[in-house]
């Protein structure tokens, strides 16, 4: 299990990893985004920024980078970071096929990246992960799950799942939506010959959204690894659009909202690994002050009555422009 290698690491930071959704393409849903990337979103650009990303995930002590079919060209620049540094041996690689990005470098594209989670999919995904990423390939996930995916029900796919996985590449799944307990609850009923076919669960959790947190919970009871995507909920939980309850907790610990909104995720005893979204090595840093965030009981109490309903989250969510 290649998660074996954060649960020994003794770094602050080996619990965050990074995720690469907004710099391997130019188009995404992150909240100030514009300013973040400026106006040169070119491949080259990215790049270069992915790359420099990338290097100060890894000087800080970041082991786990997580990439997407769908995030434009992330798989790309992550596998050349990955061949220019042959001595970097100590990472773990995640990707995640079943969307298939459509925007051809464009921001104002009418869609994005369109959803299948059918057998086909995922032989031709993985045959494209597998020429970019090759052995470097730890972890390899269904890209959000949701209760009507046949994926849940697909016993063809799930065989082959299960074959990659006999060749050592660990099989999970990511879910998005309001109803992410339920779609984790059903895909830890899955196995494969008496076994359980996957390893990991990376889910939506943050102040603003708690409702998987049951399921994620039994999850790590039955031996799952629990990656947490979206700690800043795209960016609404980061200043300056934080919610005043948590600009006066962050206020108080005299640390950033973000660092404040990825502690109060830390500190769930399920959550393996959680991600960093960031944009710029700045952004990296204020979140990678994570670890140091001391909350107590009543800080801790007073940021969970942010929670929103399930439902409204993921409606304005879906209504968040491409930018």
């Amino acid at each position: 299990m290649p998660f074996a290698r954060l649960a020994t690491a003794t770094t602050p930071t080996c619990h965050i990893g990074l995720g690469l959704a907004a710099v391997g393409r130019p188009g995404y849903i992150n909240l100030g985004r514009d300013e973040d990337l400026g106006e040169n979103h070119s491949v080259d650009a990215l790049r270069d920024r992915t790359h420099e990303l990338l290097d100060a995930a890894y000087a800080q002590g970041v082991r786990y980078f997580d990439v997407a079919r769908s995030y434009g060209r992330s798989e790309e620049f992550l596998a050349d970071w990955l061949n220019a540094r042959p001595d970097v041996d100590d990472v773990v690689v995640g990707s995640k096929w079943g969307y298939t990005y459509t925007a051809a470098w464009a921001t104002d594209a009418e869609k994005h990246e369109v959803k299948d989670h059918g057998l086909a999919t995922y032989e031709r995904q993985r045959a494209e992960t597998d020429v970019l990423l090759g052995d470097r390939l730890d972890l390899y996930q269904i890209h959000s799950l949701t209760p009507d995916s046949p994926a849940l029900t697909d016993k063809d796919l799930h065989v082959k799942l299960a074959e990659a996985a006999a060749q050592g590449v660990s099989v999970g799944f990511s879910t998005s939506g309001p109803a992410q307990a339920d779609t984790i609850r059903a895909a830890l009923a899955i196995t494969v010959d008496g076994k359980p076919l996957f390893r990991t669960v990376q889910s939506t959790y943050n102040l603003l959204e708690h409702s998987a947190a049951p399921a994620l919970a039994e999850a790590h009871d039955a031996g799952l690894t629990v990656i947490v995507k979206e700690g800043m909920a795209n960016g609404r939980l980061a200043a300056p659009h934080a919610p005043e309850m948590l600009r006066a907790v962050a206020e108080e610990t005299s640390l950033g909202c973000d660092a404040v909104a990825l502690a109060w995720i830390l500190r769930r005893p399920w959550a393996g690994v959680v991600l960093s979204g960031a944009a710029t090595v700045p952004q990296l840093f204020s979140n990678l002050h994570a670890p140091a965030v001391d909350l107590d009981a009543d800080q801790m109490t007073r940021l969970a009555t942010l929670a929103e309903d399930p439902r409204a989250y993921w409606e304005r969510r879906g209504q968040l422009p491409w930018h």
